[in-house]
């Protein structure tokens, strides 16, 4: 008999998540994988997600599991009108999560919102190029390769590469 799969719960982000999403964040292996600085505070948190409340061209997500705060992803649509049937993904999951259908849940739920939602056209993403388990991810999602940003962002005192992902919907 199979072991039972843990109870992952998704919700949108809100204050009681934001100690959480600090240590999310603030996990090195995490940190090192996503653009955020090390060692942010909780403040720096609660003032992203106070700036965000308003915004209804963004749904920020977690995943919890028992309570806790185990990964995150977010989904923002372009506001100008020219980009509007497109937008961007970031997302991170704990260390101890990856490889454990969290990243699966949760970006099958950003996806349902910009398809059945925002009727978004199209879903852009960053991704590290050595980073072969995210781009497996995005990719079981049906994004795709469209090149390569070249000394993109400094990481472990290095300029490093990063691959432009999109998953593209056509209209019938």
């Amino acid at each position: 008999m199979p072991a039972e799969t843990p109870a992952i719960v998704i919700e949108r982000f809100r204050e009681a998540h934001v100690d959480g999403i600090t240590a999310l964040y603030n996990e090195p292996a995490v940190c090192r994988q996503v653009l955020q600085m090390p060692f942010q505070s909780s403040e720096v948190w609660r003032q992203r997600l106070i700036q965000r409340q308003d915004n209804e061209r963004l749904v920020s997500l977690v995943a919890l599991h028992q309570g806790v705060v185990i990964g995150s992803c977010s989904l923002e649509q372009y506001a100008r009108v020219r980009r509007s049937h497109a937008g961007s993904i970031g997302m991170g999951v704990a260390t101890a999560w990856q490889g454990k259908g969290v990243g699966s849940q949760l970006l099958a739920a950003v996806l349902d919102v910009a398809d059945n939602w925002m009727n978004l056209r199209r879903v852009e993403l960053t991704v590290y190029v050595d980073n072969a388990a995210a781009r497996g991810l995005y990719r079981k999602f049906g994004f795709v390769d469209e090149g390569v940003m070249r000394d993109y962002a400094i990481r472990d005192g290095a300029l490093v590469d990063t691959l432009n992902m999109a998953r593209l919907r056509r209209s019938a």
